[in-house]
């Protein structure tokens, strides 16, 4: 799943397909801009989310949705993470989804965003996505992120 060895500028062929599939089955009738998500735990495991709208305009986010999916298996720690939009502009994860990644992520943990075609314009540290965050650590908590 990871990017391909020859050059860290594309993803793999299997991953790519898998980016594409999800981001196609999105539901996002009303602003036209479907998103996939894709990630990849600590121990390997793979899951997948695109955005879902609904009429009152509260819809969930990809990485919300590859998110939930992870913790509703018992996974908690995201390795590395891809977002997919549909154009050729960068589709980062908005402020919501960068808390929501920061909670499961750690010191390693990798977000890259690709453009529409799968091709990978940027790659994120989590201090890099969300500097300076909040996390459980601030509530007292364990986390990854001071691991």
């Amino acid at each position: 799943m990871a990017l391909t060895e020859d050059t860290a500028m594309t993803v793999s062929p299997q991953l790519r397909s898998q980016l594409l599939a999800v981001r196609d089955n999105a539901y996002a009738p009303y602003s036209d801009h479907p998103v996939g998500a894709v990630l990849e735990t600590a121990e390997g495991h793979v899951y997948t989310g695109c955005n879902v709208e609904i009429a009152n305009y509260k819809g969930l986010c990809a990485e919300a949705s590859a998110i939930a999916a992870m913790a509703s298996a018992g996974d908690r720690l995201i390795r590395t993470i891809y977002v997919i939009g549909p154009g050729a502009h960068l589709c980062t994860p908005c402020g919501d989804c960068r808390q929501r990644i920061r909670e499961f992520a750690s010191l390693n943990t990798q977000i890259h965003v690709l453009n529409g075609d799968g091709q990978l314009l940027k790659s994120y540290t989590m201090d890099e996505l969300l500097p300076d965050s909040f996390g459980p650590e601030n509530m007292g908590r364990p986390s990854a992120m001071n691991r």
